[in-house]
């Protein structure tokens, strides 16, 4: 997400660290680059103008003036008012009810039923909630089918009444979630191709009659500028407290999710990064930022980590990293729990200070199928002594798992380089 936006700004964030000291001419050219930059990316030109401006304000305020590191102290403006151009802090979502009602609401084609998913898979594993799955999108065909797999798949309850009043429906369920100790409950609406009298009236009975703690809008960010007037629109009859921007792991400019809390006031409170049931993230306007600039997102990684790898085994491997003793056997095990993070190329870019040539190295998921099928078809003696593979055994490893002889040397030498570059580290001398 944000690709093209993020390297434009952070080629202008290198020329500013070249200059010795910022003046009204050099900020000027930096600036200019930056408002292209934001206006490519389908930012409001309003924001754009606004925001470029206080930048250029400040950098040219006194403080930066007497600094020693005058390009650093722009970076950091420019972080600041970027992070203030997303929402300034992180939205929490709501979950002191009992029970917690959330209705989520959008357009036909937004990712609404998918998004309701994933939603209550994170209440449930992040918040600890009980949560309860309402289908009230009667019109659309299959909509509650669709709901119910869902719900089928994460093993979370589906409250459906067929294609009854709505209304009655989101009453009846909150009434079951109460006698069923159910302590969220998440309310599925119908959306429509456009936003129109019926369909809004419709959803403000809805919360007129169960007044939900969370109103939340899906909003698709490839939509560009119209994102805007799609929020407006809802937020014009109902109470909208956050909103969610889903594919925003698709060629999308970015421009929706820095245009939106300045223009509405609505905070965007998650982000859809991928299909997946587990592809969904609350929105850290801090992190994105940093991540908007080049600067990684630790945070994130971290946070990903401890949600799927296995701690006994991580503190194993990163103890034989140290004692020099890590093997192919030790790389198959972090191979496979790096693997439950997401895609690689993902997780790259969320490490500070990595070359942009490697940032931009795409890793085809069955790259990483085959080295697994190759180390694989070792023997356990031949995981803990890869020095043992010689031709023989590595035309035997070829046959068994299906690759070529140079797949499984290109394997064995990259597998060399990392027990190099680990030892670098573990020195203190980077490699990059």
């Amino acid at each position: 997400m944000f690709e093209s936006l993020g390297e434009r700004l952070q080629n202008a964030v290198n020329k500013i660290k070249g200059y010795g000291k910022i003046t009204e001419e050099n900020i000027s050219d930096v600036t200019r680059e930056i408002r292209l930059a934001l206006l490519e990316a389908d930012v409001n030109y309003k924001v754009v103008k606004e925001f470029v401006n206080n930048v250029k304000e400040k950098a040219l305020g006194e403080e930066v003036a007497k600094s020693l590191k005058p390009g650093e102290m722009f970076v950091k403006i420019l972080k600041d008012e970027l992070v203030e151009l997303l929402g300034g802090e992180k939205q929490d979502l709501y979950t002191e009810g009992n029970p917690s009602i959330l209705m989520l609401v959008g357009l036909q084609g937004s990712g609404k039923t998918t998004t309701i998913g994933k939603l209550a898979r994170m209440i449930r594993k992040k918040y600890k909630k009980n949560p309860l799955l309402v289908a009230c999108d009667v019109y659309r065909p299959a909509a509650i089918d669709q709901l119910k797999q869902i719900g089928k798949e994460l093993n979370i309850e589906v409250y459906e009444e067929g294609k009854k009043d709505p209304v009655e429906i989101a009453k009846n369920a909150i009434q079951y979630a109460k006698e069923n100790l159910y302590n969220y409950v998440l309310i599925d609406t119908a959306g429509r191709l456009h936003i129109d009298e019926e369909l809004m009236t419709e959803l403000k009975n809805i919360e007129d009659t169960i007044h939900p703690h969370e109103v939340m809008l899906v909003v698709d960010s490839m939509t560009g500028q119209d994102a805007i007037n799609v929020i407006e629109g809802f937020n014009e009859k109902l109470s909208l407290t956050g909103a969610i921007l889903t594919k925003l792991d698709g060629d999308t400019r970015g421009g929706a999710a820095l245009s939106i809390r300045h223009l509405t006031n609505v905070p965007i409170k998650f982000i859809g990064i991928s299909e997946k049931m587990d592809g969904l993230d609350e929105f850290y306007p801090d992190r994105m930022a940093t991540r908007i600039l080049g600067m990684g997102d630790l945070m994130t990684m971290i946070e990903k980590a401890e949600e799927v790898i296995d701690q006994d085994e991580a503190m194993k491997s990163a103890k034989r990293m140290q004692e020099g003793k890590f093997d192919l056997e030790d790389f198959l095990s972090t191979l496979k729990q790096v693997k439950k993070m997401g895609p690689l190329e993902n997780l790259i870019k969320m490490i500070p200070g990595m070359p942009k040539e490697v940032k931009n190295v795409k890793v085809d998921p069955k790259d990483m199928a085959h080295i697994e099928a190759i180390i694989l078809s070792m023997t356990p003696y031949e995981r803990r002594h890869p020095e043992c593979l010689k031709a023989t055994r590595k035309q035997r490893i070829a046959a068994g798992s299906g690759r070529t002889v140079e797949e499984v040397n290109r394997l064995v030498k990259q597998f060399d380089q990392m027990k190099v570059m680990m030892k670098q580290m573990k020195n203190g001398k980077m490699p990059f």
